[in-house]
């Protein structure tokens, strides 16, 4: 029997996620060839090594609400089962599995770690997500959480259409509490104004947050209510490889490898020719020539409007379809490294960590006049990530941009300073501390929701029709997925192909529900 010969645009999670399901259930059926235009694995989920030290691009947790991912995960690296360095040190306390690797020990395994986010804003800690807490109030500030309230009830009685951004965030928080913490953030990230973004960017990121949501669970925990029907809450603990998101998605590739497929990096495709609505092969630019590569069916990850640019070099797609394409956008990413030796913002929290620092793995920056959007703090996504934890703190200051923008130009030492002075700025480190910087460039890291987005429906209606040809991922279908929802996207596909199926909709209502994505679902907590 022949096999039919997939092939796979890009060794994101999505495309390694497909090619190992595949191998895995039936490898005597399928031939499977990865095509990836870089030198790395993982996408923008890999890990860069500098130095050292490793930085995770955009940091990445690894908890989601479907069973299926999570058993996946840990199918391809264990959950540890001794505490790692900091742990030890510290004497925190986890609840392990007895049988799992120690990372001390072991590299191959998945940590334990706590999830702790927070908003800095006019140099105080504020709760993510915002929370009514007294410490949230006293930050405030006693007129704003006044205004903030009337804000809310005005909003309560008179809902705004939620034909944009602006509104969608306003009918959950009100005007007060939205230009404080979302206004302005939103407007740094996406460079536009929320009320010229859609409302689908909220529906997908924010969910079923809301401040009526937010008042429920502050007053049902003064006054020690227990829901016993609650559905939800947010995590509090996560997994991570030990060496960051990247030594999973490599683990994988390798497993890819020893079942059969085949991963070609330096492979960029640059056209990709059909007949009769059938994809029948793609032309890679590699570092020797361009080839050209067959197949009987194709998974593509890449950016959704660069595949409909591709198609046959758009000789036979349709002109409305291109000018969508051609109007796609996408935010660029940049990611600081900054190594110093110490940091002047203080833990004040109860949870203990090396050498004291603030426990979180990355803080949203709502400071005026500041282009940083968050930075990250790699010590304690794993202290494995830094060559020496108990002397040093390795952060990431993270900058979203547009190719053409002036910051996307600059040159690196320029850049690292430029960032440091935020830093110092906001009053996070002092010029002295600062040991070594590194700078990493992503392009088309976040699709955007404006431009030709509010069309998008019309790509998706026409690429639908090329029945050997499945998008995946988080470009590969321009929605800002989690990594999880990558992941699930390329499932829903290997099961279509596996079963036959025509129809794609399985595939493009992944990350369709009403919830927000930080939560666990109660009743499944031990099955994860």
């Amino acid at each position: 029997m022949k096999k039919e010969k997939v092939i796979i645009i890009g060794a994101g999670p999505a495309g390694l996620t497909a090619a190992y399901k595949l191998l895995k259930e039936n490898n005597k059926k399928y031939e499977v060839v990865i095509l990836e235009k870089s030198s790395d694995i993982g996408g923008i989920s890999k890990t860069v090594k500098y130095k050292g030290n490793r930085m995770d691009i955009g940091g990445h947790r690894f908890f989601s609400k479907s069973k299926e991912v999570m058993d996946l995960w840990q199918e391809i690296m264990q959950i540890q089962g001794k505490n790692s360095i900091d742990d030890i040190i510290l004497d925190r306390k986890k609840n392990l599995p007895k049988q799992g690797p120690d990372p001390e020990k072991e590299d191959k395994c998945l940590l334990v770690r706590n999830r702790v986010s927070r908003i800095y804003y006019l140099k105080h800690f504020f709760d993510y997500p915002i929370s009514m807490s007294v410490k949230t109030i006293k930050n405030m500030g006693f007129k704003n959480t006044l205004l903030a309230g009337f804000s809310y009830l005005k909003t309560s009685f008179h809902k705004k259409e939620e034909n944009n951004l602006e509104n969608f965030y306003i009918n959950r928080f009100g005007k007060k509490l939205y230009s404080m913490f979302f206004e302005e953030y939103t407007e740094k990230l996406w460079g536009i104004h929320p009320s010229k973004i859609s409302a689908n960017w909220g529906a997908q990121r924010v969910k079923g947050l809301s401040i009526s949501k937010v008042l429920q669970d502050t007053f049902k925990r003064l006054l020690h209510i227990n829901n016993k029907n609650k559905e939800t809450s947010l995590i509090e603990e996560f997994y991570y490889p030990k060496f960051g998101p990247g030594q999973l998605w490599e683990e994988m590739a390798k497993q890819v490898e020893n079942l059969g497929g085949t991963i070609l990096k330096h492979h960029e495709v640059t056209k990709i020719n059909f007949n009769n609505k059938k994809i029948t092969s793609v032309i890679c630019k590699t570092k020797e020539s361009n080839k050209e590569i067959t197949g009987d069916i194709f998974i593509s990850s890449m950016p959704f409007s660069q595949l409909i640019l591709n198609l046959n070099g758009n000789k036979e797609v349709p002109k409305k379809i291109i000018d969508i394409a051609e109007n796609l956008p996408f935010r660029d990413f940049i990611t600081v490294g900054i190594l110093v030796d110490k940091l002047l913002i203080e833990n004040k929290t109860k949870i203990k960590t090396l050498n004291n620092i603030i426990p979180d793995c990355w803080i949203y920056v709502q400071e005026p006049n500041i282009k940083m959007c968050r930075f990250q703090i790699f010590n304690n996504w794993s202290p494995y990530m830094v060559e020496k934890p108990k002397e040093r703190v390795w952060i990431g200051l993270e900058y979203t941009c547009n190719e053409k923008d002036d910051i996307w130009k600059v040159k690196n030492k320029a850049m690292a300073e430029f960032a440091i002075d935020e830093m110092i700025k906001m009053g996070i480190i002092k010029k002295e501390s600062v040991i070594d910087y590194h700078i990493e460039k992503v392009e088309k890291a976040y699709p955007a929701y404006f431009g030709s987005y509010e069309n998008i429906d019309q790509m998706i209606e026409y690429i639908n029709k090329f029945n050997n040809l499945y998008l995946i991922g988080r470009n590969g279908q321009h929605r800002y997925n989690n990594m999880d929802h990558s992941m699930l996207t390329a499932l829903e596909a290997v099961k279509n192909i596996e079963n036959k199926v025509k129809s794609k909709e399985n595939i493009w209502n992944v990350n369709t529900e009403k919830e927000y994505h930080e939560v666990k679902n109660e009743k499944n907590i031990n099955s994860n």
